[in-house]
C-alpha cells in the first residue's frame, strides 16, 4: 500500500504540559484509520497538529511524498489535506447548496481579481464549481433538501451537509474528528457508510471518535492512544482486545479478568 501520510515523532508541548509526545504513524492511500483513546490522551490535538490548526513542538508530517510540518491549515486544505471538527461547521441560514459551494471555492476559486470584474475565468470556473456541487449533492442525497436553510436541517442531515462541504474541496485526505458525536445508532450507521462511500472515490480518511461500534465497523486499522503516546495500533479486532488498551479504558482489574 502506497502511503499517503507519514507522521513521525509529533510532538507538542504546552508549557509544561506534553499533550503528544513521539507519535509516529503512517496512513496508506484509500486507509480508512481510526484513532481512539481515553479523555485527554491526545487525539484531538494530534490531528490539530496533522492538519495545520496548531503549530508541533517538533516532529515531522509529510504528506504526499511533501514535507509539510508547521504549514497553516489552509494551505495544506489547498495540497487535499482537509479537517472538520467535532461540531457542525455550517452557516444554518444559507441554503444546503450555498454551504457546500464555499467548500468548493476552497480549491476552485479564480482569484480576487477574476471574482471582482467576473472575469471569463471566473465564470467559467463558477459554472464548473456549481456542477462539481451539484453532482456532489445527488451522489450524498442531499439534492432534495439542496434550497433549504442548513439550519433548519435535522442533526444527522447537518452532519451529512459536513462531509458535502468537506469533498466539495476535492481532498485526497480527509480527518474527521467525532462524526458520529450526537446521532443515534441509524444516523451513525448513515456516517459510517457515507464515509465508506467517500473512500470509493479514492480519499483516504482518518476519523477520531469514541463510538466503538461504528470504529470497529469502518476502520481497517485503529490506532489507540494515551497520555500524549500510541498505546496499540493494528486492526480493530485486534487493538479491541489488547489488555494494555482495555487497562486504559476500563482500569487495571478489567485488564486482568480479561487474559484469566
Amino acid at each position: 500500500m502506497t502511503r499517503l501520510l507519514q507522521v513521525s515523532a509529533l510532538t507538542r508541548r504546552f508549557g509544561g504540559l506534553t499533550a503528544v509526545q513521539d507519535l509516529t504513524f503512517d496512513v496508506g492511500e484509500r486507509e480508512i484509520l481510526g484513532i481512539i483513546g481515553p479523555n485527554g490522551a491526545g487525539k484531538t490535538t494530534a490531528i490539530n497538529l496533522v492538519s495545520g490548526v496548531i503549530q508541533p513542538s517538533g516532529g515531522k508530517v509529510v504528506f504526499g511524498g511533501q514535507t509539510i510540518t508547521g504549514l497553516p491549515a489552509y494551505r495544506l486544505a489547498r495540497k487535499g489535506l482537509v479537517r472538520t471538527f467535532q461540531s457542525t461547521t455550517v452557516y444554518g441560514e444559507r441554503s444546503v447548496r450555498e454551504n457546500a459551494l464555499r467548500g468548493a471555492y476552497l480549491s476552485l476559486y479564480p482569484g480576487f481579481f477574476n471574482t471582482v470584474f467576473n472575469s471569463a475565468k471566473a465564470r467559467k470556473m463558477r459554472a464548473r464549481t456549481e456542477d462539481i456541487v451539484d453532482e456532489l449533492l445527488a451522489w450524498l442525497s442531499l439534492t432534495s433538501v439542496a434550497h433549504a436553510a442548513a439550519g433548519s436541517l435535522p442533526y444527522g442531515y447537518q452532519k451529512t451537509l459536513g462531509l458535502a462541504i468537506t469533498l466539495a474541496s476535492r481532498p485526497r485526505l480527509v480527518m474527521l474528528d467525532e462524526p458520529v458525536a450526537g446521532l443515534s445508532a441509524e444516523e451513525a450507521d448513515h456516517i459510517r457508510d457515507t464515509i465508506l462511500k467517500i473512500r470509493s472515490r479514492g480519499i483516504t480518511v482518518i476519523v477520531v471518535d469514541h463510538n466503538m461500534r461504528f470504529i470497529k465497523g469502518l476502520c481497517d486499522r485503529v490506532l489507540v492512544m494515551n497520555q500524549g503516546h500510541e498505546l496499540a495500533m493494528g486492526s480493530p479486532a485486534e487493538v479491541l482486545a489488547n489488555p494494555k488498551v482495555i487497562e486504559a479504558y476500563l482500569g487495571r482489574g478489567h485488564a486482568a479478568a480479561h487474559t484469566n
